[in-house]
């Protein structure tokens, strides 16, 4: 691999970075890229079997780069931060930015054959929300994560950056909305859980967790449709105190998806 210090911005083996958007990565010409932060996510990534296209690193950063990406042919571009954050249109806080290329995702099927606990995101548009939920399934252990077609890209750079990296570990993959999705779920033998505030909802404390459970998290705003709610088998909610009746649907995911997976000594 080599090391380029950068002296012209104007470089073309630097587009991947020259302050392109989540939405051009993924759509504009050539292949779809993600933008991954630090040398933690870097190495997740390498870790889950993603391919790196180019490296931006402040100096000190290099040389953990270069150990991190060993034998691999990838093109490690070096320069001030000033310079690289002219370059992006942010500054490199954590020293390390990669373009890498999005692996392709797997169908539905496939992804929740073995699974026994699930969160569907439905809606959600707050990339930090996105991430702070994946965060939370891979911290606390669901198994894998549905996005339906309106809830931000979990590849968005915020999305990886606030999930720690955990976006490029957990299994995931987009699905239909809920109506259409919940059919498919009980045929693989799960019970449709929806997280809402609905007068038939089941406290957590008193939920009997079936041996496989998808949980449904609905929008930032209004929560989950009504067509959404209709289709889920059971509807549930956290317990509040103080005339408190919701949180934040990334602090709600979290303390759900303890509720509903396993104690793990």
């Amino acid at each position: 691999m080599a090391v380029v210090p950068i002296t012209d911005l104007g470089d073309p083996r630097l587009g991947d970075f020259a302050r392109r958007t989540d939405v051009d990565l993924r759509r504009g010409d050539g292949p779809a890229l993600y933008i991954a932060e630090s040398l933690l996510v870097l190495e997740r990534a390498l870790r889950a079997g993603h391919s790196p296209r180019a490296v931006l690193a402040l100096g000190a950063s290099v040389d953990e780069v270069l150990a991190v990406l060993g034998s691999r042919d990838v093109p490690v571009f070096t320069g001030p931060g000033d310079l690289l954050a002219e370059l992006t249109g942010y500054l490199l806080h954590r020293g390390v930015v990669a373009s890498i290329a999005r692996p392709p995702l797997p169908d539905v099927a496939a992804l929740i054959a073995d699974a026994r606990r699930l969160v569907v995101i439905e809606d959600v548009v707050d990339p930090t929300n996105v991430g702070a939920i994946f965060r939370s399934v891979a911290g606390i252990g669901a198994d894998a994560v549905l996005v339906t077609p309106r809830t931000s890209d979990p590849f968005y750079r915020r999305a990886i950056r606030v999930s720690m990296g955990t976006v490029l570990q957990v299994p995931w993959t987009r699905a239909p909305e809920l109506p259409e999705l919940a059919p498919l779920l009980r045929a693989a033998g799960f019970e449709v859980a929806a997280l809402a505030l609905t007068p038939e909802a089941v406290s957590l404390r008193n939920y009997l967790v079936p041996e496989r459970v998808a949980l449904v998290l609905g929008s930032e705003g209004d929560g989950l449709s009504p067509e959404s709610l209709a289709a889920a088998d059971v509807h549930l909610r956290i317990p509040m105190r103080h005339g408190i009746d919701s949180l934040n649907v990334a602090a709600a995911a979290a303390v759900a998806i303890y509720a509903l997976t396993p104690v793990v000594e």
